[in-house]
């Protein structure tokens, strides 16, 4: 089992990444803010593979965007009771690897600091949003692609229903962070 660690705070000046956390805005499925605060937390790890994986993502001329990254408790059961669909938001039952703090929600940027066409938007609940899903045009497919390769190269791995969601190997083995635990405020009301 992972060892149990302060989260790490990510941000835009020290992992060179843009961050625009949705859940922290009414842009995500829900229609509405569930976060009060828009703070970006992950484990040391995956704070490790962020910044691997925002090196390479400068390498190729683009930028990650990142939607986001640990979920508190309270916030994954008023996602699910919202969703009621396991394949697109996990069971709090079971835990998420959101609430483990090693899992992170990204697109890119191009060049010109505007997101790149992936085919659907963050958090579409859709066929369209699977990772290899037949039929989108060939730019979206390249788009997917490289964010890929990128996050799989800094050591994350991919889940076949959300191109945007990536997460540490073995990431269940992880400990579950408790509202308010491991440094991190409380940041549902």
């Amino acid at each position: 089992m992972a060892p149990t660690a302060s989260l790490v705070s990510i941000t835009e000046d020290d992992h060179d990444v843009h961050l625009y956390l949705a859940y922290a805005t009414a842009d995500n499925f829900m229609g509405r803010p569930v976060y009060r605060n828009a703070h970006c937390y992950l484990h040391p790890d995956a704070e490790k593979a962020l910044t691997r994986a925002s090196l390479s993502a400068r390498q190729a001329g683009v930028r990650l965007l990142v939607f986001d990254a640990y979920r508190p408790a309270q916030a994954q059961q008023i996602l699910f009771d919202y969703a009621q669909d396991p394949t697109f938001v996990a069971d709090p039952k079971r835990g998420s690897h959101h609430t483990r703090g090693c899992a992170v929600d990204v697109s890119l940027l191009d060049e010109n600091g505007q997101q790149m066409d992936m085919g659907t938007g963050f958090d579409a609940m859709q066929a369209e949003s699977f990772h290899f899903c037949a039929g989108l045009p060939a730019q979206v497919q390249k788009n997917r692609l490289m964010l890929l390769g990128i996050m799989l190269s800094a050591g994350f791995e991919h889940i076949p229903s959300e191109w945007w969601h990536y997460q540490l190997p073995g990431a269940m083995q992880y400990p579950l962070i408790e509202d308010g635990a491991g440094g991190v405020p409380k940041l549902m009301d």
